[in-house]
């Protein structure tokens, strides 16, 4: 893919790993600097140094987004070597918690790092971008915003607030040059995943090799269409697309990247 990045900068939300590193590589490949964001040195340094040893430009910057000190030191960590031109707030968590067991702290907490976090790096970054006349917003947010079930109530709801922000954010933008968008993957394989459903496994009898387990998990688990688990570059292509001047033209949408889990029109 030509995304047409180089000489941009992109600040990555939760990139020492998983879905976010996946992003955050997939942007230095087409040219971009990119920050990587994390909460541990060592994991985000070890990111953006496979980046940098690849041949691409990647800076780490360290910090707690669910609070205004770490998210403050974030921002001057990003913007201390130039403007953030595409800011990717994947950061956030999902403890998997019911209707019967989460409690009104642990709507609390998923709040906070799950929306509040983005709202603290669009303040942050968004105004430089206004001022250039050009930036990319993208939430990834994800298909419980759309399609929730009984289980984890509290992580589905701040997807649809991810959602629902990035709507907003775009109506706010009108007319200044900078997009706002959501990515919304289905079930990606990233580490944890992997070793979620491999435990899961024998109990359920889906079998030993990979392809068995993972045929068997979706059937259960995640259905879909196409009748596997999303794969990280599957999300990097699409967050790339949108950082572009491809792309100029889309704004205050989702882009749904779910092999068909989600089962209607929206």
């Amino acid at each position: 893919m030509n995304a047409q990045l180089t000489g941009r900068r992109a600040l990555v939300t939760g990139a020492s790993s998983g879905l976010g590193a996946a992003i955050a590589t997939a942007l230095a490949a087409e040219g971009a600097e990119v920050v990587v964001h994390g909460r541990d040195l060592a994991r985000t340094e070890s990111v953006a140094g496979a980046i940098r040893a690849a041949g691409g430009g990647a800076v780490a910057a360290v910090g707690d987004l669910a609070t205004d000190a770490g998210a403050d030191a974030v921002a001057g960590a990003a913007l201390a070597a130039g403007p953030i031109d595409i800011l990717v707030n994947n950061a956030g968590a999902y403890p998997h918690r019911s209707w019967r067991d989460a409690t009104a702290d642990d709507w609390r907490e998923a709040y906070e790092v799950n929306v509040i976090s983005g709202v603290r790096m669009i303040r942050r970054v968004v105004p430089g971008m206004r001022e250039r006349g050009w930036g990319r917003v993208i939430q990834i947010g994800g298909g419980l915003a759309l399609q929730p079930g009984a289980e984890l109530p509290h992580y589905s709801a701040t997807l649809a607030a991810r959602h629902n922000l990035a709507v907003s954010l775009a109506r706010e933008l009108k007319g200044t040059g900078v997009t706002s968008n959501t990515v919304s993957p289905g079930a990606i394989l990233v580490d944890g995943v992997r070793r979620f459903i491999t435990g899961l496994a024998p109990d359920r009898g889906w079998g030993e090799t990979w392809p068995e387990i993972e045929r068997h998990a979706i059937e259960e688990l995640a259905p879909n269409d196409v009748g596997r688990l999303g794969r990280p570059e599957e999300i990097a292509a699409a967050v790339l697309y949108l950082s572009g001047p491809l792309a100029d033209y889309v704004t205050g949408t989702t882009l749904r990247v779910d092999g068909g889990t989600v089962r209607g029109l929206h």
